[in-house]
């Protein structure tokens, strides 16, 4: 597995941790959005209308935020937060309601109940890897068409072409191997091909 590959949710799981009667019930969401993560929150909120905290947590690319929901600071959703980073999670969010069992806990027994509330709806996800990568673009002329198919196809390639006054190939790239493709199409073509690289995105 690659350093920089992303784990991602494919489909939320549940859990439930009963501490001195305290019930905590783990879910996670695959989101993309804080707007949908707002929307899956809302939800579990009204499905949940009578519980003490609705507590959340959520990391998206470029973005993440968690709700300790009247907890004492810090006790549950900075540690579920703690808990999709420690998984390498993005595009997910997990939710973790207490329905109060009449006995404190203390911080430490918060912070304890909702990290493994929230581990075990980890747990039971299904999860997929992925990789970030981006769309290399590239126009070359037909003389030297052969050789950079060819380094297309040593990365593993198979790019769409597109056969017009010179020819056009379009290819997801992983992002670690960006550099060495371009580095290599400039050297074949002697930089004739004309090479644009596109946004990091997770494919």
């Amino acid at each position: 597995m690659a350093d920089d590959t992303i784990r991602k949710l494919l489909e939320g799981g549940t859990s439930e941790v009963v501490v001195k009667k305290s019930r905590f019930l783990g879910i996670t969401f695959p989101v993309e959005t804080p707007e949908e993560a707002a929307e899956k929150i809302a939800g579990i909120r009204k499905k949940y209308y009578d519980a003490r905290h609705n507590c959340y947590a959520y990391r998206l690319v470029g973005a993440e935020k968690f709700s300790d929901d009247g907890e004492p600071s810090q006790t549950a959703g900075k540690p579920m937060l703690d808990v999709l980073s420690g998984a390498g999670l993005v595009g997910a969010l997990v939710v973790v309601t207490r329905y109060f069992g009449g006995t404190l806990l203390g911080t430490g027994g918060l912070v304890r109940a909702y990290t493994e509330a929230a581990q075990e709806a980890v747990k039971n996800s299904r999860i997929t890897e992925i990789r970030p990568k981006r769309q290399v673009v590239c126009r070359v002329a037909y003389p030297d068409l052969g050789k950079v198919q060819y380094l297309f196809r040593e990365a593993g390639l198979e790019p769409a072409t597109e056969y017009l006054e010179d020819i056009t190939l379009t290819a997801d790239v992983p992002d670690e191997d960006v550099p060495r493709l371009v580095a290599g199409i400039k050297e074949a073509t002697a930089a004739r091909a004309d090479t644009r690289v596109g946004e990091l995105f997770l494919g």
